[in-house]
């Protein structure tokens, strides 16, 4: 089976939460790495915090949405986030701020979306992020 027929089953078979981790899982291992080099790397380093930043714009967006069925606290909490994960990222770059703390708020969305003990599958437990109606 072809990457690409793989990627297509995995997007029709996974469900939104499982997306939602997974797009998470990518953008903090860039992020990681992005922290073992040096500051002297910006466009490798800018490549990884424009990933992060990318995913937690398209979350805010999510947020925004009218049929957006998460509560509206939660929804809040998101947008937040990506305005504090925006806000950062230019620190990053600008004045060679930690990139951990993005690392950590990234592994902390994961845990909220990982599925709950006994629920290996992860079909389970609470609405994803991009609750849509």
């Amino acid at each position: 089976m072809s990457l690409k027929a793989y990627q297509t089953t995995a997007a029709k078979t996974e469900a939104p939460r499982q997306t939602e981790y997974r797009a998470f899982a990518t953008a903090t291992r860039g992020l990681i790495e992005a922290a073992t080099l040096p500051k002297t790397e910006i466009a490798r380093r800018a490549e990884a915090l424009a990933a992060n930043r990318r995913l937690w714009t398209l979350l805010a967006t999510d947020c925004a949405a009218p049929d957006n069925q998460l509560p509206q606290a939660l929804r809040a909490q998101i947008t937040s986030l990506s305005l504090f994960v925006d806000r950062h990222s230019r620190q990053v770059i600008r004045e060679g701020a930690a990139i951990d703390v993005l690392i950590d708020i990234n592994r902390t969305m994961m845990q909220g979306l990982s599925p709950p003990a006994g629920d290996a599958a992860g079909s389970g437990g609470g609405a994803s992020l991009t609750a849509q109606g």
